[in-house]
């Protein structure tokens, strides 16, 4: 079994419709796996069918007994987060805003204040509309801890694909450089990289791969959009060069990718002309330099 993560160094290059598109390609033999959990939308174009769902601990919040309670104001003088507030002549804490440092229940005289687990999302398996198994996750809002919910994704998609005997897991990895993008990283064996050719694209795309060379994974690269900006795709091409990446392919800017999303579909399911030869092409490609 392989895992192959997609991800990209800003958001909006494009990442999530190619990995679904490839998702669509690889058919029954991946398990999916959406890692973008701040903002998961992969479901958009899965169709997801949800058979389990479980809840996510993850961190500690505070919790006041009002019975135990006597109103000293010792927490509120403490609370270096602002997380504590008096409200009916009751001391009352905002979920958003507690850290659960802990350090208010220390100083509790009356031991009224207790930490607890904080529900910080939940996690799904799915059937998808290409006959295969999704796992997914929504995290909840101002939750934190995301990247321990990306490596809880990441384990529940690997067992399956064992239990399954599938051959790959396919990863769509969050944007950005942050902790749920090395959790994303972690355990890989390929790493796909989804830029633009913009000033960003380029800039964000060497930051991210800085992170992958420190898990010394094998890397890939797709330029979406390649024909805006010809002279910025020739300075992406070098970089790609300098650093011994592979260049899977260049993608046109098409307004079917739109299209075909408004419907609910991939470009290779809406798509029959080049598009879809190009992305084809492009997962072949990567299965043979994830084996090679």
């Amino acid at each position: 079994m392989k895992e192959i993560v997609v991800i990209s160094g800003k958001g909006g290059t494009g990442k999530t419709s190619i990995t679904a598109s490839f998702a669509v390609l690889a058919g029954t033999s991946v398990v999916v796996a959406d890692c973008d959990v701040d903002a998961a939308d992969m479901h958009l174009l899965m169709q997801p069918r949800v058979d389990v769902t479980e809840d996510f601990y993850s961190g500690q919040i505070a919790n006041i007994n009002q019975s135990q309670c006597t109103r000293c104001g010792k927490c509120i003088n403490i609370c270096r987060f602002d997380a504590i507030s008096l409200r009916n002549k009751q001391y009352i804490i905002d979920p958003l805003s507690c850290e659960g440092c802990g350090y208010c229940a220390r100083i509790c005289p009356m031991k009224a204040i207790v930490n607890r687990e904080r529900l910080a999302g939940q996690w799904y398996i799915s059937n998808i509309k290409t006959g295969s198994l999704m796992v997914h996750a929504k995290l909840g809002i101002g939750a934190d801890n995301s990247g321990k919910l990306v490596a809880k994704v990441k384990d529940e998609a690997k067992e399956i694909a064992l239990e399954e005997r599938r051959e790959i897991v396919l990863i769509d990895g969050p944007p950005g450089v942050g902790c749920p993008v090395l959790s994303s990283l972690s355990g890989s064996n390929y790493v796909v990289l989804v830029t633009e050719p913009t000033v960003s694209g380029l800039h964000d795309l060497k930051r991210v791969y800085d992170l992958v060379k420190k898990f010394r994974i094998k890397a890939g690269c797709i330029i979406n959009k390649a024909d805006v900006n010809p002279a910025k795709t020739a300075e992406i091409k070098q970089f790609l060069t300098r650093e011994n990446i592979a260049h899977i392919s260049d993608l046109p800017y098409d307004e079917n990718f739109t299209k075909a999303m408004t419907q609910g579909k991939t470009i290779v399911e809406f798509d029959n002309g080049q598009l879809k030869n190009t992305l084809t092409d492009s997962w072949n490609k990567i299965k043979q330099l994830v084996n090679d």
